[in-house]
Order: C-alpha cells, then sequence, then structure tokens
C-alpha cells in the first residue's frame, strides 16, 4: 500500500484514547517513545481472550486450556514474522529491560571472568547499562564506553577503536530514545563479529518505527517491547541466536520450563520455554500478535514514511522559535526530538504544555550518561507516532510558543 492510499484520518480514529481531552483541551499524544497508544483492535483482543479464552497454557487438555496456548503460540509465531525470525527462536517476555537481563545472566555471567570487558555506547538507555555493570561487578569485568558525536550520531572510529581483544561483548541500541538517533547496527554487528564480539541491540525505539529483518543485522541477540509497538505492557520478546539459546542456562526456575522434576535434578524444556518459567501474560501477547498484525496491515515502510513527514514538519516549525535548542540532529534519525529552551526548566516547559493538552516527556529520559555528555539535567522530548497529525504539530508548535511566553 504506497503512502497516498492510506487514510491516515481513519487510521487515528482507530485509536479510543486520542479522542479525549485533557484540561479542557484536546490531548495532543507526543510521548509514543514512552508507550504508544492502543487501537481498538488490540484492546477488543485482550478483552476477547478473558471473556472467551481465559486459561493457562501448556497445563491443561480442556478447550479453554488448548484455546489460550494456541492463542499464545499463534502470537509468538506473528511476532517473529513481523521480526524476520523463526518462532523458536523467540522467548517471550516483559519486555526489553527482561530480556537484556535474561542475556546479561544466563549467558554473559556463565561466559566473562576478570580482565573481559563489556561495550557500551554513550546513548545507551538505562536498561542496556545496568544489568551489564551488575554483571561486571560479580564476573569481575569492567565497562568500556564508546562515545558520539556533538550531532547525536554515534563515533564509528571510536567504537571500532574500543573494539580491542578483551571486549567479549557489545551492548548498542538500534534508535536512540532520546536523539533518535537511528544506528547502523548491521556494519556494527559486522565488526564485532569479525573481532568475536557477541552483539546485544536494544531494539525498544527500532521495532515501532523500522521493517526490521534481524538475520540480516548480523546481531547475536535483540530485544524487543510490545507496548511501545502499539501492543499492551509487560509484554516483549528477546531473539537469540539458536546455538546461544541451546548453551544458555535458565535464568528463573520454576513452572512451564521443565520436562521432568526431580528431587535428585531437573530436565529443563527445549528453547525457548527454558527461559519461560511461571504463568505469562498470556491475554497481553495476544494483544501484541494483534499489534503486529495491526501493524503489518498498514505497513511499515509506509509507517516509517509518515514518521518521517511529521519529524520533518516539527523540526522545520521548531527551529523557528528563537532560543530553542534541539539536542540530536543526526541525518538518520526516528521521529524523536528532544528539546530545550533558553532560560526554561524542561519540566516547566512539560507542565505548562500539559495545561495546553499536550503530552511531552521531560526529565533525564533514562539515559543519564547522555544527559552528562550535553551538560544538561533534562530535556523536553517530543515523540511522533503515525497517527499523529501535521494539525497536531502546529498546535504543539503554537502551544510551546505560548508557554515561551509564559516563561519569559
Amino acid at each position: 500500500m504506497s503512502q497516498a492510499a492510506i487514510d491516515w484520518s481513519a487510521v487515528r480514529a482507530d485509536f479510543p484514547l486520542l479522542r479525549r481531552e485533557v484540561h479542557g483541551k484536546p490531548l495532543i499524544y507526543l510521548d509514543s517513545a514512552n508507550t504508544s497508544q492502543k487501537p481498538e483492535a488490540v484492546i477488543a483482543a485482550v478483552d476477547d481472550f478473558y471473556r472467551q479464552h481465559n486459561a493457562n497454557v501448556s497445563r491443561a487438555v480442556h478447550a479453554l486450556g488448548s484455546e489460550a496456548t494456541e492463542a499464545y503460540e499463534a502470537s509468538r509465531r506473528k511476532l517473529a514474522q513481523f521480526l524476520g525470525v523463526h518462532h523458536d527462536e523467540l522467548v517471550l517476555c516483559s519486555g526489553t529491560t527482561f530480556a537484556i537481563n535474561l542475556v546479561a545472566y544466563s549467558w554473559a555471567l556463565p561466559q566473562l571472568k576478570p580482565g573481559d570487558a563489556i561495550l557500551l555506547s554513550r546513548m545507551e538507555h538505562h536498561a542496556n547499562i545496568v544489568p551489564w555493570q551488575l554483571v561486571a561487578q560479580r564476573s569481575g569485568a569492567v565497562i568500556k564506553v564508546a562515545e558520539i558525536h556533538e550531532d547525536g550520531t554515534l563515533d564509528m572510529d571510536a567504537l571500532r577503536a574500543a573494539m580491542t581483544p578483551e571486549v567479549k561483548l557489545l551492548g548498542i541500541t538500534h534508535v536512540s530514545n532520546v536523539l533518535g538517533t537511528i544506528n547502523p547496527i548491521a556494519e556494527i554487528c559486522r565488526e564485532a563479529r569479525k573481532r568475536g564480539i557477541v552483539s546485544v541491540v536494544d531494539g525498544s525505539q527500532a521495532a515501532p518505527h523500522l521493517q526490521l529483518d534481524i538475520p540480516s543485522l548480523g546481531c547475536d541477540f535483540y530485544a524487543v517491547t510490545g507496548h511501545k509497538m502499539c501492543g499492551p505492557t509487560g509484554t516483549g520478546a528477546l531473539w537469540a541466536r539458536r546455538e546461544h539459546l541451546q548453551a544458555m542456562p535458565p535464568f528463573l526456575g520454576g513452572g512451564e520450563m521443565i520436562k521432568e522434576v526431580r528431587f535428585t535434578g531437573t530436565i529443563f524444556n527445549d528453547p525457548p520455554h527454558r527461559f519461560e518459567a511461571g504463568t505469562p501474560n498470556i491475554a497481553g501477547h495476544v494483544g501484541l500478535g494483534t499489534a503486529t498484525d495491526y501493524l503489518r496491515g498498514i505497513g511499515m515502510p509506509q509507517i516509517a514514511a509518515r514518521e518521517t513527514e511529521l519529524l520533518r514538519h516539527a523540526t522545520e516549525e521548531l527551529l523557528k522559535i528563537d532560543g530553542l535548542r534541539i539536542i540530536g540532529t543526526a541525518p538518520h534519525k526516528a521521529a524523536v526530538i528532544s528539546f530545550l529552551v533558553d532560560g526554561a526548566h524542561a519540566h516547566d516547559l512539560a507542565t505548562l504544555l500539559d495545561l495546553e493538552g499536550v503530552a511531552v516527556r521531560s526529565g533525564h529520559h533514562c539515559a543519564h550518561p547522555l544527559m552528562q555528555f550535553y551538560g544538561v539535567p533534562a530535556t523536553c522530548r517530543a515523540s511522533f507516532a503515525f497517527y499523529n497529525t501535521h494539525e497536531e504539530v502546529d498546535a504543539f508548535v503554537a502551544a510551546l510558543r505560548k508557554v515561551r511566553t509564559l516563561l519569559a
């Protein structure tokens, strides 16, 4: 489907929350990098599961149990198709944070030893920093940092130079949640692989916006979060190369991840179920499967093109405001704009914008090291999704001009 053939107003109408008002003003939701809104189809899928099919998975032979299991596994297959991977390489979990911790404790901790290093970029989310710090403390490994340029692009020369023999693992974001920078993941992973470095990619901000074919990226692990891609909260997945999944010990123990338990020992289930202990968020993942259907129905290339239009429009209009500074001006970026206005604190800007019905995020965006690089305590962040409109961009800019006047 071409970009011109899509009725974006009809797409927007699929999202019931976007029809509400905030503080007596029409809601302009510009915080999709934090969490996306959910289309009616996803809400209905979760509701239908609880009304018609609610049962636990893989534990009962009755009709409801079979229906629940089939719905859950169908969602795994849908998400796998969306990501371009095989379903038995996909561990369903609560999101990217869990997925990265799974790699940290099940793959990295048994592998790392004193003298080894973990390489991270300056632009990482805390979820791709803190787990590695904890594992480094326990293993004796150290953390190395690859720096960025002022425009928010990764310093590729510095990254390659940092890939020294002691580096065993690289943690890298596909798309920065603060800067919007889209990193050249295929090139980065190719460089890592040449040096025997295992790559872990945080795909939280990429999966909602880009057409993904994970095998073509050449990474070892790739993590996604469902709630940023129009799915329910508490959903997501870890993709891993089959050889890693086969070799990794379980991260959590309990039901579902076993074949046989005796007091003398346990035989664990095959991957990916080996890593899915306990009752999962069944309804949530059913909703996530529906979300992938919804996104594929529109088309990820069309979504990317729509959001690029919105980003270009917003950037052009914001740059007309005196004293406004955009942080993150990489030539290849997702629809995220972090900004500051001279003389105004980010929290004050966001609070006053909220009174105008405009929802943006303010703060450090779980990226303290990145804020330190730019010498700021916080930024405002407007993040756009395909369900936003050009009219909303104009209303946001008008509200920002009004707020700036109030703070002057």
